[in-house]
């Protein structure tokens, strides 16, 4: 509409990370004004004091696994809502200074996940030189930029953003590496199904004894809801006390997930719903027998029957 103000996206920045890239392929970046934030918990808190309409952040990488933080922000604090997922396949470049060249380089910089998908390339590529860790990659080339550091491992767009030369190209242990990305927003109504979709949420065992975390697998199994993700993490008061983060295939508005997620309500001490949204990768969820909607009508009309006076 003629007048609307652009759209706000938060990210993990700085400039140059490879969440701004992750961003920028999302149609609405196009017309929205992109502002970094120097953490996760920056950018989600952005989200929930009305700075930005919503915040990219990374949830999990295929080499590394999942980002601790996100996951820790997103399950306390006032509620957000997952909107989408982004994949992104990882490309490091070797970033320096224009004129620096291999046997120059002393010092790489970059992120602990980072260091961790490139351990072994750096290691053949400049074995003399000490790693150092920054808050990011994006960081890390613009504190070489800087003369902080001699070479940065980064995503190639930071060397437009400061000013770097690309020294290696495809700087990685594992060429296949992807990172998911999730866009987060203020709660509201989930997009609707696409029949390829995600759900996320976080569940709080109410009894931490023996079969704890079985039952609470076992409601969605005994539904045939497949969980793509479920990791523990400290509850953040008495040690042994945890929260288990999760993602499910499906979506809420299915009767399978749904009743899957009103039995957790029920044998959890707390269930947050941290939403239903496409899948990136348009995997259709897989349905066993006897859990389609239809089935689901049917059952409840035969119950119903039965109970008819």
């Amino acid at each position: 509409m003629p007048g609307t103000p652009p759209a706000r996206f938060g990210y993990l920045g700085p400039a140059g990370t490879f969440t701004e890239a992750a961003l920028r392929t999302l149609r609405a970046a196009d017309r929205a004004d992109l502002l970094p934030y120097a953490t996760v918990a920056a950018a989600l808190e952005g989200v929930r004091q009305g700075e930005v309409d919503a915040a990219l952040v990374p949830l999990e990488n295929s080499i590394e696994g999942s980002v601790a933080t996100t996951l820790d922000e997103l399950a306390t604090g006032d509620p957000l809502m997952l909107r989408r997922e982004v994949l992104l396949r990882v490309q490091f470049s070797l970033l320096a200074r224009p004129g620096t060249s291999l046997d120059d380089v002393r010092t790489v910089a970059t992120h602990p996940h980072a260091e961790a998908q490139c351990r072994r390339s750096l290691a053949a590529l400049v074995p003399d030189a000490t790693v150092v860790l920054t808050s990011s990659t994006a960081e890390a080339a613009r504190a070489v930029a800087a003369g902080q550091y001699d070479a940065a491992v980064s995503a190639p767009v930071a060397a437009q953003h400061y000013g770097l030369t690309e020294l290696v190209g495809g700087v990685a242990d594992n060429v296949g590496a992807v990172t998911r990305f999730v866009l987060v927003g203020t709660p509201g109504p989930p997009p609707s199904p696409t029949g390829a979709d995600r759900t996320t949420l976080v569940a709080h065992l109410t009894d931490d004894g023996p079969g704890a975390l079985l039952a609470l697998l076992t409601e969605f199994a005994v539904r045939g809801v497949n969980l793509t993700r479920i990791e523990s993490r400290p509850s953040g008061g008495v040690l042994g006390r945890y929260s288990f983060s999760l993602d499910a295939e499906g979506h809420v508005a299915e009767a399978r997930v749904g009743e899957a997620l009103s039995a957790l309500k029920r044998v959890c001490a707390d269930v947050r719903f941290l939403g239903s949204y496409p899948r990136a990768d348009e995997v259709p969820a897989r349905v066993v027998a006897g859990t389609s909607d239809g089935d689901f009508r049917a059952a409840a009309a035969w119950l119903a029957g039965l109970r008819a006076p």
